[in-house]
């Protein structure tokens, strides 16, 4: 096998290079000599993460689709600690993706199924008031384009930019309650009427009919003792001022040559 670099980073100091090789092999060289220093033996599969630590310039974080997550001492060429991202009943999950916090007391990972992974110094619990599974019920929502080449929502035929905030929801679809839907930017002083989702039957691929979560319940703004949507009102704000705008500028705009020859002026 003719061995390729499939990543390659400096450390926070620039005095060592690390290149991931696909023989699944990490290489450190003096970044001055070109000198190899040290081989890093660990990863069973290609490695496509390497990510320097903020400050500390012994510390290196290399990640790869094995699922294997190692924090490396690049200047002993020692290994400092390991996590192996296995999955139950799913085998290893490979890791895509690392990032350390700017004050280098946290990384986080993301993986081939979908999980975002935390590690660091303290405990968990600032994280428990979340769910595990988190999805927005419009992430998988199929779009549509209009005459002009727009891009729309099907269902909704509304531009995605214009929707209102979506609702937060389990892998299945299912709403989580309205104390999580408030994390959603945009729906943190909603009040509770707003954060109850409307709730349909939709057909998956595989035929199964399921209930889920299809769009935000809304109020008859003609109802008495109901209040208006803020973001509707907001929207609508925004139209007028456009068309405000628009109107002016044809009426400040030339209707076209005063003599008959000539083109008019293109706006």
């Amino acid at each position: 096998m003719k061995p390729k670099v499939t990543m390659i980073a400096w450390n926070q100091n620039d005095n060592y290079v690390v290149t991931a090789v696909n023989n699944h092999l990490l290489k450190v060289w003096n970044s001055s000599t070109g000198q190899l220093l040290h081989d890093l033996v660990g990863h069973a599969d290609e490695v496509f993460v390497l990510e320097t630590h903020p400050f500390d310039c012994r510390i290196m974080l290399s990640a790869g689709h094995d699922g294997n997550v190692f924090i490396w001492d690049i200047t002993k060429g020692t290994k400092t600690k390991h996590y192996f991202n296995m999955i139950e009943g799913q085998g290893h999950g490979a890791v895509f993706d690392c990032k350390f916090s700017p004050d280098g007391q946290h990384f986080a990972c993301t993986d081939s199924h979908g999980h975002l992974l935390i590690f660091g110094f303290g405990c968990s619990r600032p994280y428990e008031k979340i769910p595990d599974q988190m999805f927005f019920h419009t992430d998988y929502r199929p779009l549509i384009r209009d005459s002009n080449n727009y891009v729309l929502d099907e269902q909704t035929q509304q531009a995605p930019h214009l929707m209102p905030p979506p609702f937060l929801v389990d892998v299945d679809g299912n709403p989580h309650p309205t104390n999580y839907q408030r994390l959603v930017p945009g729906r943190e002083n909603c009040a509770d009427e707003h954060l109850i989702p409307q709730l349909g039957y939709v057909a998956t691929s595989d035929g199964e009919v399921v209930e889920q979560v299809i769009g935000q319940q809304t109020v008859d703004q003609d109802e008495p003792g109901l209040e208006p949507s803020i973001l509707d009102g907001m929207i609508r704000q925004l139209q007028l001022e456009q068309d405000q705008r628009t109107g002016a500028d044809q009426e400040s705009a030339p209707s076209g040559p005063q003599n008959g020859e000539g083109t008019p002026r293109r706006g």
